[in-house]
């Protein structure tokens, strides 16, 4: 008997830029967290990318991760009016201003909320296995 883990073969609603067009793609993809892993990656070799995550059984929260080269935000909706930032992990200095992606357009944020792409992504990842944004860090309410 094969024992497969949780995370092989829990599914995930997302939506992400294409890696084809470079584009936001609004449509949404019902998947295991292995596919979203994957184009996760595919973007991240293509330099950038934005991606919005929720569980099958809910609309929110939804987490939305956006990168470029070795930086990100996460944002979480909790629901059709209400959206926080995560407060970044000081790799980039508070004074500092990062472009990122933000669906199809290039938005700016200062360094308090930018963090390494590698932690952004496994807030990414442990969010699909618990539905819950946790005790990551701060969140600023925007």
């Amino acid at each position: 008997m094969i024992c497969v883990g949780k995370r092989d073969w829990m599914s995930v609603v997302w939506a992400a830029t294409s890696p084809e067009s470079g584009l936001f793609d609004p449509v949404e993809r019902r998947s295991e967290v292995k596919d979203l892993s994957d184009r996760f990656n595919d973007l991240r070799s293509r330099g950038q990318g934005y991606v919005e995550v929720r569980s099958p059984d809910r609309e929110f929260p939804v987490l939305i991760l956006a990168f470029r080269d070795d930086h990100a935000v996460v944002h979480l909706m909790s629901d059709t009016e209400r959206m926080s930032l995560l407060v970044g992990d000081g790799t980039v200095p508070s004074g500092a201003e990062v472009e990122l992606p933000i669906m199809d357009d290039l938005a700016v944020f200062m360094g308090d909320f930018v963090l390494d792409i590698d932690r952004a992504w496994d807030l990414v990842h442990d969010f699909t296995q618990t539905w819950a944004a946790g005790p990551a860090g701060e969140w600023c309410e925007l």
